[in-house]
C-alpha cells in the first residue's frame, strides 16, 4: 500500500510474541516409544507396591540413586544425578500426561507435539505456532539479513511436526552438518497463476531457502568446536548434541533444536532375568545421561551453558504392571525432565499412587498436563504473553514456576513452589459416596474424576472459589468398581493426584 508491503497472517495472533534480542536456545529431546517413568524416576515410597506388580523389571531399592526418601534416579543415570542434579541443573517433573490419553504411538505423539486435546486432530506444531505469530509470511523472504539462521533444526533425516507453522515448517532435518550439498533449483521461468503454479512456486522458494540455510549451517559448523569427546560410536543421542553444540559455538543462532533417542517401547527385554538395573532400558539410561551430561559439559567449557535449556517427553509412560516378556505396555503419564544452569531444580509433584489391585492395563495417572509445561517455557524462556499462550495451547492453561531466569518476569512468577494442595478423601475405599475435602486460595480450581485408564469421566468443580476450606460429596453410584483419581489443580504447580477406590 503506497509502496509499504504488507502481510496477512493465516491465523491472528499478536506480534511481538518472540524475544528476537535473546540468544536463548531450547532444545527438546524426543524419547521416542513411551518412556518407562516407573524405572527412570522410582519412587522409593511405593516399593512395597511396585513389588507386587513388578518382580521381574523393578530396579533393586538400594541401587536406586536416592534423591529423597521418596524418589531416586535409574542407577543408570549417574551422571544427570551427580553432575547436573545435584548442581541444581535438573528438574524432575512427576507423572506428565493429559487428558483422556491415546496409547497409540502415533496419535500420542501426534498430540505431544502439537499441543492439541486428544479429542481434536491440528496440523501445526506447537514450537511452529510459537514462531508464526513473529513470521507469519514465512517462508517467503527468509533467510534475510535479520534472521540469517534456521529458526529450528531437527537432527535426524525427517523435520519434526513440533515445529510445523501453519503455512511451513520452521526446521531444517540434518543427520552430519559438514554433508550438506545443494539440490538443484531448476527452472526460473514464472510459475503459471494456477493452484499447481502456487505449489510450485512454494516448492522453488523451499529449495532455495534449503541451499541458502545448508551454507550458513556448513560456516558454523566449520567455526565451531567441542571441548569435550563424545561418544559418537554407541551413543545416538550424544552424536546428535555434538553437532547441536558445534553449531552453537560456530555462532548459529538458531532458537530450537530436536533431537531423539528411540527403542523405548519395551515391551520386551526391559530387563534382564535376575539382574532388573540391566538390559534394554538401562542402556537407554546410559545414551540418555551421557549424552545430557557430556553435552552440558561442552557448553559449560565454552561459556554457552547459561543460553541453555533442555527438555525431555516421550508421547506416553508405560503401565504400572510388568508384561510376561520381562517389559512394560502401553501406558499414559510418565515424568518430564529439564536441564540447564536456569532451572528451578529439584522434584516438582508427588510420586504416583500405586493401587494394591491393578485391573488390566492400569497406568499412571495425570498429575501435570503437559501443555502447562510447555506454555510455562514459552513464558519464562521464550518471554511469551500468558494470553497468548493460552490461545496458543489452550484456555484452561496454568503457570508453573519451572525457571528462575525469567526472560520476562511477571506477578505469576512469584508463585511459591512450596504451596502444596492438602486433600482428604473419607471414607477410601468406599462404596457409593465419599466426601473431599480441600483448601485453597483464591483461584480458579478444577476438581476431576479419572478412571484408571486416565480418561476424565466427571468434572467435579471447574470455576474460581473464594480462598478457604471446602467439602463436597462425590457420588459414585451406577459406577462399575476400581480404582480411580481424584485430581485438583489451582494457580502454578498446585496439583495433586489422589486414588479413590470403589468396592
Amino acid at each position: 500500500m503506497n509502496g509499504m508491503s504488507i502481510g496477512a497472517a493465516v491465523h491472528p495472533m499478536m506480534a511481538a510474541a518472540m524475544n528476537e534480542d535473546s540468544d536463548r536456545v531450547l532444545i527438546l529431546i524426543q524419547l521416542n516409544g513411551g518412556n518407562d517413568g516407573l524405572s527412570m524416576i522410582p519412587p522409593l515410597n511405593r516399593y512395597d507396591r511396585l513389588a507386587n506388580h513388578r518382580r521381574n523389571i523393578l530396579i533393586p531399592q538400594n541401587e536406586v540413586l536416592k534423591i529423597n526418601n521418596t524418589v531416586g534416579f535409574h542407577p543408570a543415570m549417574l551422571r544427570i544425578k551427580s553432575e547436573l542434579y545435584d548442581a541444581g541443573k535438573a528438574t524432575v517433573i512427576q507423572s506428565v500426561g493429559y487428558p483422556n490419553p491415546i496409547r497409540s504411538h502415533f496419535r500420542s505423539t501426534d498430540i505431544m507435539m502439537t499441543g492439541s486435546p486428544a479429542e481434536e486432530i491440528w496440523s501445526s506444531g506447537w514450537v511452529g505456532r510459537y514462531l508464526d505469530k513473529s513470521h507469519p509470511n514465512y517462508p517467503y523472504g527468509y533467510p534475510n539479513s535479520d534472521f540469517p539462521d534456521p529458526f529450528a533444526i531437527t537432527m535426524g533425516s525427517l523435520i519434526s511436526l513440533t515445529c510445523q507453522g501453519l503455512a511451513s515448517n520452521y526446521s531444517l532435518a540434518i543427520e552430519n552438518p559438514f554433508r550438506l550439498f545443494p539440490i538443484a533449483e531448476g527452472a526460473e521461468d514464472i510459475a503459471p497463476n494456477t493452484p499447481y503454479g502456487e505449489e510450485l512456486a512454494f516448492l522453488r522458494t523451499s529449495i532455495v531457502q534449503t541451499n541458502a540455510y545448508s551454507e550458513v549451517i556448513l560456516k558454523a559448523a566449520n567455526k565451531g568446536a567441542n571441548t569435550v569427546t563424545y561418544d559418537v560410536e554407541s551413543n545416538r543421542l550424544a552424536k546428535q548434541l555434538k553437532n547441536v553444540a558445534l553449531l552453537m559455538s560456530g555462532g548459529m543462532r538458531t532458537k530450537v533444536y530436536v533431537v531423539q533417542l528411540g527403542g523405548f517401547d519395551t515391551h520386551a527385554g526391559q530387563a534382564v532375568e535376575g539382574s532388573p538395573s540391566k538390559g534394554a532400558y538401562a542402556e537407554l539410561m546410559v545414551e540418555l545421561s551421557e549424552g545430557i551430561a557430556t553435552f552440558m559439559k561442552d557448553l559449560r567449557n565454552q561459556g554457552m551453558e547459561q543460553r541453555v535449556l533442555a527438555m525431555t517427553f516421550s508421547e506416553f509412560g508405560r503401565q504400572i504392571k510388568e508384561n510376561a516378556s520381562f517389559g512394560s505396555d502401553h501406558g499414559t503419564a510418565a515424568p518430564m525432565l529439564m536441564f540447564g544452569p536456569c532451572v528451578s531444580g529439584g522434584v516438582i509433584g508427588d510420586t504416583p499412587e500405586i493401587p494394591a489391585q491393578l485391573r488390566s492395563q492400569e497406568a499412571i495417572p495425570m498429575q501435570y498436563d503437559f501443555r502447562n509445561v510447555y506454555g510455562s517455557v514459552l513464558m519464562d524462556w521464550m518471554g511469551m504473553k500468558e494470553a497468548d499462550v493460552k490461545q496458543l495451547l489452550f484456555n484452561g492453561f496454568q503457570y508453573m514456576p519451572l525457571i528462575d531466569c525469567a526472560a520476562t518476569p511477571t506477578s505469576t512468577q512469584q508463585l511459591r513452589r512450596d504451596e502444596t494442595f492438602q486433600m482428604e478423601i473419607s471414607p477410601n475405599p468406599f462404596h457409593e459416596n465419599t466426601t473431599i475435602s480441600f483448601e485453597c486460595g483464591n483461584e480458579l480450581i478444577r476438581l476431576s474424576l479419572f478412571d484408571a485408564n486416565g480418561a476424565e469421566i466427571k468434572v467435579m468443580i471447574n470455576k474460581y472459589l473464594q480462598a478457604g476450606s471446602h467439602t463436597l460429596t462425590l457420588n459414585m453410584l451406577g459406577f462399575p468398581d476400581g480404582n480411580y483419581y481424584c485430581r485438583i489443580s489451582g494457580a502454578g504447580q498446585r496439583q495433586l493426584t489422589k486414588s479413590v477406590v470403589k468396592l
